[in-house]
């Protein structure tokens, strides 16, 4: 591997923000300053070489002490792992919230995706914009979904330094949004989770019934709730006990794909390479969709208890909590939980005196829709750019450090929990025989009470939208979000299950429901979607590559009406939408013209 320095160096508060993350150096090799004759021959090569999957947290620590990346702290980073600073670059430059180019301490992300987008999200950009003027020391960043769907329009400020500040201002209005910027300790501290929970307090809530019942930062009010009485369990059924009742329980992912989760446990667990890794997917980028953010806030421990039973499940030792970057008080919930348990027992080398060591580490995301991805997940922590692998060979066979891993989301292990302290019969009961257990679902737009909705599969999206207080003139429905479907006010009478809206054909995804009523421009909508997959997609692969340039291409012939013809267009946007569905690597392009497709065919959204 050929390593290439330049001849710029670190500033002091860059070499520091390195250094807090690896110690000092111990030569000139990896930066020291030092002698050059030590220069001569490397040191420690292998084992800085081992340390590759430190690249993303040692990139986080410059961008939060400076604000964006120089040639120089890139150079100092690259020589503490010895990774060649053009791969680091391209890593560097994979993810929205990192910058390359020098830009003012504090950033402003203003959502601009679909429900911010038609609760004015436009009119905000340009209202802080003129507000803010040149010279402020303010970078006004335009931004995908931040999350926060349910208070939309929303706006999220980072000002660098050591520690980074971050204030959420949401519902955001210009006032509120530049008071956040400018002064980020001032601002008004954050609704509570339990504020996106309309259901709070109901007794019948079996994943969200601690949201608002305890402290989130209390292990001792979440153990007086239930706490830990599943992992007691699971302990006494032992590994192969826990997966045949999550097996018999019926329980299937919640991040889209519905796979059966006994089964990846089970296949996980009798492969003999070891370690074996947990991976917790908490990157939940798809616009609408905050359901975990929510559960990681509001009821922080569960996710640690769950992590625990799974990893127990499939022999693993070593977990990972893959957690969005745009989710900074998620992120400071999650570590502090994890000190905790660490600290009582719950975490570390003899979990509950059983004999049993796990732990759990917390990587952040840094702005990359495609890491939902599991492979391309993998990748990020492994220090490369966040691009999808080819299968076979699945996760299960080789994942992580190409080790056994299990994948999986927030909600689809928390509910692991339920199934241990109910029992599987007990569970399975709860919804459909083919979709069974509760389900989160996220609701946003048109709505008087958006929010996160707990509900049995079964449920019609009727009901949960007059649960939610459907306003007048709804136009459409979006299921799945970004990559799912629309449905017409005339089919809410659709289940709400896997196979419920497959044979409606559209697609249940994660949980985002979104209404849209009549004020909405669907063109502009549909536009915004196919910009979004054109900036998400990471180019590995040529169909989605090319095809979510073209798809947005023709959508904005189509608005402008600057094509000669609609039809054409239409045309051209069914081949190139065959082509991505068909030849692409991942989902995001297999899935990039579902939106779009269902909104021309089902609404006549160009008629």
């Amino acid at each position: 591997m050929d390593l290439h320095f330049g001849d710029s160096k670190p500033t002091d508060d860059e070499r520091a923000a390195v250094d807090a993350v690896f110690g000092p150096p111990e030569s000139s090799w990896e930066g020291a300053d030092r002698c050059d004759a030590d220069l001569r021959w490397a040191r420690g090569g292998r084992e800085a070489r081992d340390r590759r999957d430190l690249l993303l947290p040692g990139l986080h620590a410059i961008n939060d002490r400076i604000g964006w990346i120089s040639e120089g702290a890139l150079d100092y980073l690259c020589r503490r792992l010895t990774v060649p600073p053009a791969e680091a670059y391209g890593v560097a430059t994979f993810y929205a919230m990192f910058s390359v180019k020098p830009r003012p301490a504090t950033v402003l992300h203003v959502c601009t995706d679909l429900a911010c987008a038609a609760a004015g999200a436009p009119a905000l950009c340009a209202g802080i914009e003129s507000r803010l003027g040149t010279g402020s020391g303010v970078s006004v960043e335009r931004s995908p979904c931040l999350g926060l769907c349910e208070r939309a329009p929303a706006a999220l400020a980072v000002r660098a330094g050591d520690p980074v500040r971050t204030a959420v201002s949401a519902p955001a209005s210009v006032e509120a949004a530049v008071l956040a910027a400018s002064a980020p300790d001032s601002a008004p501290e954050e609704e509570p989770a339990a504020g996106a929970v309309p259901q709070a307090g109901d007794p019948s809530l079996i994943l969200l019934n601690r949201v608002g019942a305890v402290d989130p930062s209390s292990l001792d009010d979440y153990r007086a709730h239930g706490g830990y009485t599943a992992l007691r369990r699971a302990f006494a059924l032992g590994p192969a006990g826990v997966i045949r009742e999550v097996t018999d329980s019926g329980l299937l992912g919640r991040g889209g794909a519905a796979f059966p989760t006994g089964r990846k446990w089970q296949a996980t667990a009798s492969q003999p390479d070891h370690p074996h890794y947990l991976v917790c997917n908490a990157d939940e980028s798809e616009p609408g969709t905050f359901k975990d953010r929510v559960l990681m806030e509001g009821d922080p421990y569960a996710l640690v208890e769950a992590m625990t039973v799974a990893a127990y499940a499939v022999g693993a030792h070593k977990g990972y909590l893959y957690l969005r970057g745009e989710y900074p008080r998620a992120l400071h919930r999650m570590q502090y939980a994890v000190d905790c348990a660490r600290a009582r027992g719950l975490l570390g080398d003899d979990i509950l005196g059983q004999g049993y060591a796990f732990d759990i580490e917390i990587r952040r995301g840094a702005g990359a829709y495609i890491c939902g991805e599991e492979t391309a997940l993998f990748n990020s922590i492994e220090g490369y750019r966040g691009e999808p692998r080819s299968k076979p060979p699945f996760p299960v066979e080789r994942g992580l450090f190409g080790k056994p891993t299990v994948e999986n989301n927030v909600e689809t292990l928390v509910n692991v929990l339920p199934i241990l302290t109910l029992g599987a019969p007990a569970y399975a009961a709860i919804g459909t025989p083919r979709s069974t257990g509760p389900k989160l679902f996220c609701v946003s737009g048109g709505v008087e009470h958006p929010g996160v909705y707990e509900l049995p599969f079964g449920a019609t999206l009727g009901e949960l939208l007059t649960l939610a207080g459907v306003r007048e003139n709804l136009r459409a429905v979006l299921l799945g979000g970004a990559a799912g479907g629309f449905v017409r006010p005339d089919e809410l009478d659709i289940p709400l299950t896997f196979e419920g809206t497959r044979e409606a054909g559209t697609t249940l995804g994660s949980g985002v429901v979104m209404a849209f009523d009549d004020t909405v421009p669907l063109p502009r909508l549909l536009l915004r979607i196919a910009e979004f997959f054109r900036d998400e997609s990471c180019g590995q692969c040529v169909p989605c590559r090319v095809g979510t340039v073209r798809q947005e291409e023709a959508l904005h012939r189509i608005a402008e009406r600057t094509g000669t013809d609609a039809a054409t267009d239409i045309a051209l946007l069914r081949e190139v939408g065959r082509a991505m569905r068909d030849a692409s690597i991942c989902g995001l392009g297999q899935t990039a013209w579902n939106a779009v497709e269902s909104a021309i065919d089902r609404l006549g959204a160009y008629e």
